[in-house]
């Protein structure tokens, strides 16, 4: 189960949104990420996104200008996640 904490930072005015999604494996959170990492973000300015991995843990962190962009941005981001996960228990099965 995947948990979510959405901050506001008051210094930077900037909209912060941390996803932790919990893998079966190690194997399977690198796979997530390497499969994940290569999508940019399509704007140059307004959001950034970082990916890591920690044991069997995909660790995600958004930081953005507007409440929109990070709406959308948060958004594709969960589309991509669900269907790398449904590709992961197709080829495990």
């Amino acid at each position: 189960m995947a948990t979510m904490d959405e901050i506001r930072d008051r210094e930077a005015g900037k909209l912060e949104f941390s996803l932790d999604v919990p893998f079966p494996s190690s194997r399977e959170a690198s796979i997530a990420l390497r499969s994940l990492s290569p999508d940019r973000e399509p704007r140059k300015g307004g959001i950034t996104r970082q990916l890591t991995v920690s044991g069997t843990t995909l660790s995600v962190r958004w930081s953005a200008d507007e409440a929109r962009i990070l709406r959308v941005s948060v958004g594709s981001f969960l589309d991509h996640l669900s269907l790398v996960m449904e590709t992961m228990q197709v080829f495990d099965s």
